[in-house]
């Protein structure tokens, strides 16, 4: 779970850009994406096949 506590004296943009920031380093908005709608273990192997083969690839040519 993200907090965030008000500085003294901080503006609600400032407050937002931080908490935006926050979000995006913790994975929660990366997490969010992912669920967003059901995917088939299948479908996950077969990407994550995919993403070996393509770092495998690029690092042979390297």
């Amino acid at each position: 779970m993200v907090k965030l506590i008000l500085r003294e004296r901080e503006s609600i943009q400032e407050a937002v850009r931080r908490f935006r920031k926050l979000v995006e380093r913790t994975g929660i908005k990366k997490e969010m994406r992912k669920r967003e709608h059901y995917e088939k273990p299948s479908v996950t192997r077969r990407r994550a096949k995919v993403r070996a083969e393509r770092r495998s690839r690029l690092r042979s040519q390297a």
